[in-house]
């Protein structure tokens, strides 16, 4: 009986483990503050190996930014093409962005990151790649509110006033009147609603 040699076999990292256990890193430290090294490490790769999956630490970043929205985009665009009227597609909007930037940390890490970037080449890739079918769909629900508002700012207004609000949290606990309650997501998305039902209504009715 011939005796087979015992192999020891490696399990190859796959690409999407690379970019599931590289985002946190680009959350923590922001592009410019991780290396192909530390994401080596990280993974548990040698560099060689890392660049065997990915040109350069550029594309590794864009495609880990893709990773880490794709799911997460395409459950908001969901909502935003749900049943009902105009004004219950935004609710559920605005409460599952609340709920989202909530509810993980290093997503909302690497949110303010990607939107501190200053390249525009990568900025540019992300916004046509990640972030604009998300946009025109709220840009397009803002017209359905209103045909007469400027469906660009009040697209970005509806994402500042939930993002924002995330992002300041370490700030915003030292203000005056921040009470704890303030920090509930669906708290925060019918106090968002509230207040663009009230200027809306305001404005259609300056309008006639």
């Amino acid at each position: 009986m011939i005796r087979q040699p015992i192999r020891i076999i490696r399990k190859r990292k796959t690409r999407e483990e690379i970019l599931e256990l590289s985002t946190p890193l680009f959350a923590r430290h922001g592009y410019d503050g991780v290396s192909m090294r530390d994401i080596a490490a990280a993974v548990g790769l040698t560099q060689a190996a890392l660049y065997y999956h990915f040109a350069d630490k550029n594309q590794l970043y864009l495609d880990a930014v893709a990773y880490e929205f794709r799911e997460r985009v395409a459950a908001l665009k969901d909502m935003l093409a749900g049943n009902g009227t105009p004004w219950k597609r935004l609710e559920c909007f605005v409460a599952g962005l609340a709920r989202m930037m909530a509810s993980d940390k290093d997503f909302l890490r690497l949110v303010q990151w990607v939107l501190l970037d200053t390249n525009e080449a990568r900025q540019s890739t992300l916004a046509k790649q990640v972030f604009r079918d998300m946009f025109v769909a709220v840009h397009d629900l803002a017209s359905e509110l209103d045909p007469h508002v400027d469906a660009h700012l009040l697209a970005m207004s509806i994402f500042g006033l939930v993002i924002f609000h995330f992002q300041a949290g370490a700030t915003r606990k030292f203000m005056p009147g921040r009470r704890p309650q303030q920090d509930n997501p669906e708290v925060l998305a019918r106090h968002v609603c509230d207040l663009l039902r009230g200027r809306l209504a305001s404005a259609d009715g300056e309008a006639r």
